[in-house]
C-alpha cells in the first residue's frame, strides 16, 4: 500500500469525477455512513476500530486510510489500533500480517498529520 497521502491523491479525482455522475448514489452512502458510524450504543471510536479491521480483512487501502484518520479523530490510540489488527489477524491468517501493519502505519501518519503527534504518543 502506498501512504495514505499517495492514496488519498490518487482516489480523490476519481470519486469526484463518479460523485458528479451518480450524486443521489454517493449523497445516500454518505448518509448511510453518518447514520452508521454516529455514537449510539456503540462509541465512535469503537465503530472506527470495527470500520478499519473489516478494511484491513477487505485489503481496502482506500478504506484504511479513512478510517485510521476517523479513528485519530475519534480519540482511539495507537494500542488499540494494534489490538484491533491482532483481532484481524486471528480472523485473516497471512494476509492479516501483511495489511494490519499498513493499517498501523496508516493510523500512524494520520496521528502525525491531525495531532502533530509523533507515533506512540
Amino acid at each position: 500500500m502506498q501512504h495514505s497521502h499517495e492514496v488519498r491523491d490518487e482516489l480523490r479525482p476519481p470519486a469526484l469525477a463518479l460523485r458528479a455522475l451518480i450524486p443521489d448514489v454517493m449523497r445516500g452512502y454518505a448518509e448511510m455512513s453518518r447514520a452508521a458510524m454516529s455514537p449510539g450504543e456503540l462509541p465512535s471510536a469503537t465503530k472506527e476500530l470495527l470500520a478499519l479491521v473489516i478494511a484491513v480483512t477487505r485489503e481496502c487501502d482506500g478504506c484504511i486510510v479513512s478510517h485510521s484518520r476517523s479513528a485519530v479523530r475519534a480519540g482511539v490510540t495507537r494500542q488499540a489500533v494494534a489490538e484491533a489488527v491482532g483481532v484481524a489477524i486471528m480472523m485473516n491468517g497471512g494476509p492479516g500480517t501483511v495489511w494490519g501493519p499498513r493499517a498501523l502505519r496508516s493510523y500512524d501518519e494520520a496521528t502525525s498529520d491531525i495531532l502533530g503527534d509523533a507515533p506512540g504518543h
